[in-house]
């Protein structure tokens, strides 16, 4: 049998392990060795299998992972969302549609400390939804505000998905945090918009929030001291070439435990509940990874993703035509996968094709990550959408997808902006230090 026929039954197998339910990283894990070893031989697989598995897990590149995890579980089973919602809802909740405004700007600071969108989607469903709700904003709006401003923990530092974008294609991880931080306020920003222009054309949908008197505003703004602090020391040093990645990792993480305790917000039990929870999420990563580094031998001795270029440049559409077409595979990919599947099972075969049309990809990583948050909050799957869903039982997905909808118009026109102005997502990392 030709290495072609090989490759088209891997991915087939591949697609059939993920639609019986097997984890993504297990069925990449396990078409990578079954193939490699029908053209290769059984030995080499197996050899392969324990020098990736090892290679991987060593890795002093890949400690930025758990680091950044564990500051996030840190920070989060500190309090701090409760904390940067209440300071946002201080000063702007008064307004008609404030406490939409105040979600998005507390999912975005919460998002800079904690790195996964999926962490911020449950953490702001228990946190803005019961006090949106009691102002009577409708359900839907409620919902879809929290799921669009939870994306945000996909772009903004330290995101997950960036690392792992950056060590499957030996990209600077500093450089793809930075160029992760204009996009990210631009989104931020661009959800404010969308969420004025909803008051502007359905006044009476958005009721506004008790005026709260400055006194309190200043000591709810007082109290949002230690995430800004840790965030503008994490990255700062990251700037400013004080600290690798790794490093900056395990200073976040150690920062994020320091302020807890002094704060009084860390006992035994919660210091327990975050490592437990950032080891079993950082698990779970790696498992993916060594899962995606193995099927990537598979491809490399198949030579699909040459031939895929090949293909796609032979069709004549010129390079903007080609990265439309896997924009296109990444939204219709966003229906059915969740995102780190996405990154993992596509960038080893979309990134020749890239880097041979001449893109640049540390800009490419923030286009992916833009369409892999679409692909969060995407009929049928949204993986934010089930994460609301899974914490707010009485909601429905329909309502879920029908308050999220303006948000995905407004994610579609910043994907547009910055395939337009690369230079939205390059400027940053281009004078690091």
């Amino acid at each position: 049998m030709s290495t072609d026929a090989i490759a088209v039954l891997g991915f087939v197998a591949l697609f059939a392990l993920m639609l019986l339910r097997v984890p993504v990283g297990m069925a990449m894990g396990l078409v990578g060795v079954t193939g490699y070893a029908w053209i290769v031989g059984p030995m080499p697989a197996l050899k392969l299998v324990g020098q990736t598995s090892m290679r991987t897990v060593t890795d002093y590149t890949f400690g930025v992972i758990p680091m950044f995890m564990l500051m996030g579980a840190l920070v989060s089973v500190s309090g701090v969302s409760r904390e940067l919602f209440k300071a946002a809802n201080s000063l702007i909740g008064h307004l008609r549609g404030g406490l939409g405004v105040a979600t998005v700007l507390a999912c975005g600071g919460f998002a800079a400390i904690c790195g996964s969108s999926v962490a911020t989607a449950a953490t702001f469903s228990a946190v803005a939804y019961p006090e949106m709700r009691r102002f009577r904003y409708p359900e839907s709006f409620s919902t879809g505000v929290i799921a669009a401003g939870g994306t945000l923990g996909a772009m903004l530092p330290p995101s997950t998905v960036l690392a792992v974008y950056a060590i499957l294609t030996e990209q600077d991880i500093g450089k793809l945090f930075m160029a992760g931080i204009v996009p990210g306020l631009l989104a931020m920003a661009m959800y404010v918009m969308t969420i004025f222009l909803i008051v502007r054309l359905r006044p009476g949908l958005l009721p506004a929030g008790e005026v709260r008197p400055w006194s309190e505003r200043l000591v709810d703004l007082k109290n949002v001291w230690a995430p800004l602090v840790l965030f503008i020391f994490v990255i700062g040093g990251l700037y400013g070439g004080f600290f690798t990645p790794t490093e900056a990792g395990g200073v976040g993480a150690s920062g994020a435990f320091i302020l807890g305790v002094l704060r009084g917000r860390l006992d035994r039990a919660r210091i327990r509940e975050a490592l437990l929870s950032a080891t079993r999420t950082a698990a779970a990563v790696f498992t993916v990874l060594i899962g995606a580094l193995l099927f990537g031998y598979f491809l490399t001795i198949t030579q699909t993703p040459q031939k895929l270029t090949e293909f796609l440049t032979g069709l004549g559409i010129g390079r903007y035509g080609v990265l439309a077409l896997i924009m296109l595979m990444y939204l219709l990919l966003g229906c059915v996968m969740d995102a780190m599947g996405m990154i993992i099972l596509t960038v080893p075969i979309i990134f020749p094709v890239i880097t041979h049309l001449g893109f640049d990809p540390i800009w490419f990583g923030i286009v992916v990550v833009v369409v892999v948050e679409l692909g969060l909050i995407s009929p049928p799957v949204g993986m934010n959408v089930f994460v609301i869903k899974s914490v707010l039982h009485d909601v429905s997905f329909t309502t879920i997808f029908r308050g999220v909808a303006p948000f995905i118009v407004t994610d579609i026109v910043r994907l547009v902006i910055l395939i337009a102005f690369p230079v939205i997502a390059l400027w940053l990392p281009t004078r690091m230090g």
